[in-house]
């Protein structure tokens, strides 16, 4: 069903062939929601990132306009509805997962039911997607999740979210070397998502980037085992550990006279790996623990190769010189 605005900014219903699928079909509705057995008025606590409740006097801010830059899904609902109860938490999961590639505005026909009379809906759940400021698609009844989660990727199909729009400005802004920026936009997502994995491990290269090892471990030292235990945080970790050991690890030039006088120096073979990670020459560092771990794989506890899977850790999987080190590795160990 598609719908237009008056000039009043009420919704006045037209149509198209997709009437009979977005219109809300059953004997349970609005109209007899007065005599329906009534339940607590709250909804689900929900991220203000992505959900929210609305109104009909917010109705055209909320959802036509917002639909112009990001498609909207209308949940409209009621407390004494028992199937609202299952999608409702169905729907939201669905939303935060897309991480702002789509919006879900929350209705509650009791208390909006000129609006509800607006879109025809004739029982509830009823559920319209808005794009471009109008509505596109809509289902009533609750559907499986599968199916919820078909409706939302084809309602955002091809879309970036503002979320990974954001995450890729910092991470720009951190690879040209601008902290400020890549800070400021690290920290306003973090702020909206507490738990976001990406914006916590730039904050902390941030830190570390600009020098501020101490900055960079109270942040790791603030965070849950659960939020430490996420892949992105982990690098970083990995990362501050790494940066913390190469400055330990002495001059390059003096590492490389101690191997030419005695090439079973271990410890100068150790240092200098580290000393060339410290230089951000990844593959020699990766090379040289290589080859220590093949001269000696149970030097100081096995140290090479725990080495190398902490830079592992810290470069990321998709990493050339990790995808080619792990082959070398795993032949050393089962050769």
């Amino acid at each position: 069903m598609e719908f237009t605005m008056n000039p009043d900014g009420s919704l006045a219903p037209g149509k198209s062939a997709d009437d009979n699928k977005s219109q809300a079909t059953g004997p349970q509705g609005p109209a007899n929601a007065e005599t329906a057995p009534q339940a607590p008025t709250t909804t689900p606590t929900a991220s203000a990132y992505d959900i929210k409740d609305s109104d009909t006097a917010n109705f055209k801010a909320d959802v036509i306009e917002t639909s112009m830059v990001v498609p909207v899904i209308v949940d409209f609902w009621a407390p004494w509805c028992g199937p609202c109860k299952q999608l409702g938490p169905s729907l939201e999961k669905l939303v935060r997962a897309a991480a702002g590639l789509v919006k879900l505005v929350k209705i509650n026909v009791d208390e909006n039911k000129d609006l509800a009379a607006q879109m025809q809906i004739q029982s509830i759940p009823a559920v319209f997607a808005f794009k471009g400021g109008q509505s596109v698609d809509g289902f009533a009844g609750a559907l499986p999740e599968s199916q919820l989660k078909a409706f939302i990727d084809k309602l955002t199909e091809g879309a970036q979210s503002p979320l990974d729009a954001d995450l890729d400005l910092a991470q720009a802004a951190l690879d040209d070397g601008d902290m400020a920026t890549a800070g400021g936009i690290f920290a306003k997502i973090q702020s909206q998502d507490p738990e976001n994995e990406k914006a916590l491990a730039g904050m902390i290269r941030v830190a570390l980037a600009a020098g501020e090892i101490d900055r960079a471990k109270d942040m790791i030292a603030s965070l849950t085992p659960v939020l430490l235990a996420k892949p992105e945080v982990a690098a970083a970790c990995a990362q501050v550990d790494l940066s913390q050991q190469t400055q330990e690890t002495g001059d390059v030039d003096e590492l490389l006279v101690k191997l030419a006088q005695d090439e079973n120096d271990h410890q100068a073979r150790f240092d200098l790996s580290m000393a060339l990670y410290g230089q951000g020459q990844n593959q020699l560092a990766v090379d040289g623990l290589l080859d220590l771990f093949g001269r000696a794989p149970k030097w100081d506890d096995d140290a090479a190769r725990k080495q190398l899977l902490k830079i592992f850790e810290a470069l990321g999987a998709a990493d050339p010189v990790v995808v080619e080190g792990r082959k070398q590795l795993s032949t050393l160990l089962f050769s």
